[in-house]
């Protein structure tokens, strides 16, 4: 647990990734949980999370940028740049909200095939973070600048791995959340959803999914990365991915065997954190036997 601790004190988590400006949403009035009004996400402050050699976590303050980065849509490899290439991929992926030490924030989150129609994969901090489980937790598949076009759902559980939950292991920084119904249908009944694997290996070409909101990006719409993994060679067991995603894409998801035409892959990690020496580089958990046990804890509830 000591080793941990002390990898975490060189850690900028893209927990950074915590983060929360938003505009207006366009769902009705009957889809919004009451908690999360159009004028409450508007004024969400966006936050980052920035993890000192001291281990002292602090919230700050993330500057705005008004020239997001625009780089080709579709090339590989891709350091960052929003998605324009379509398919399933725009609706299973969005945008996470809950409140985390009294503040909104927001992350990132995926759509996958379950049991139950209604599971969320996402990042461990995502959901805990400091001892803490986050409240008034929503996912918006298909956020698109302050639209929630396929509705707000909230959750009615948010899980971690045991390792996270007990002392916030970077290496098990999974997450998962069961949504609720909304107007009579499951998630994924309306969204469509990716499919999951566990234990699938490492070094292998990778399309990573967000929404960053710290600068240059705004929140506003669906980034992606694209590249050839690798396995993390310093303090943990993570894949690698070269990527400038910022606050906000924490929890978004990993694929292999992307297709460009589809939108459609394997899921196999999630968006989890970056060295504040290793800058433009993503890391994120590998999805063993612990993200499968979780995972089929997430499918089976209700």
């Amino acid at each position: 647990m000591r080793r941990h601790r002390t990898v975490a004190a060189v850690l900028l988590s893209v927990g950074a990734l915590l983060t929360g400006a938003l505009t207006a949403t366009t769902a009705q009035a009957t889809e919004q949980p009451v908690f999360w009004t159009a004028e409450r996400m508007r004024s969400a402050t966006p936050l980052d999370l920035e993890v000192t050699p001291s281990a002292r976590t602090t919230l700050k303050q993330v500057a705005r940028s008004s020239t997001p980065t625009t780089i080709a849509p579709t090339a590989f490899p891709q350091p960052g740049g929003p998605w324009t290439g379509g398919g399933e991929v725009v609706k299973t992926s969005g945008r996470v909200f809950f409140t985390f030490q009294g503040r909104t924030a927001s992350c990132s989150g995926n759509a996958v095939t379950s049991q139950n129609q209604s599971t969320v994969i996402t990042a461990g901090h995502c959901v805990k973070y400091q001892g803490a489980w986050h409240t008034e937790w929503v996912f918006v598949p298909g956020y698109d600048n302050g639209n929630a076009p396929y509705g707000q759902w909230k959750a009615t559980k948010t899980l971690t791995t045991p390792q996270w939950e007990a002392s916030e292991d970077i290496n098990y920084d999974v997450g998962a959340a069961v949504v609720a119904p909304l107007n009579g249908r499951t998630l994924t009944s309306v969204t469509g959803a990716q499919g999951i694997q566990f234990n699938g290996g490492y070094n292998k070409p990778m399309y990573a999914f967000g929404f960053p909101a710290a600068s240059p990006y705004d929140g506003s719409k669906l980034i992606h990365c694209a590249g050839n993994s690798s396995k993390d060679f310093l303090f943990s067991q993570d894949h690698s991915l070269a990527c400038n995603m910022t606050g906000g894409s924490s929890g978004g998801p990993w694929f292999t065997g992307f297709s460009e035409t589809t939108g459609t892959g394997l899921q196999v990690s999630v968006n989890s954190f970056g060295y504040t020496f290793l800058p433009n580089r993503m890391f994120g958990p590998y999805f063993g036997n612990d993200a499968k046990a979780l995972y089929d804890r997430a499918q089976a509830s209700s």
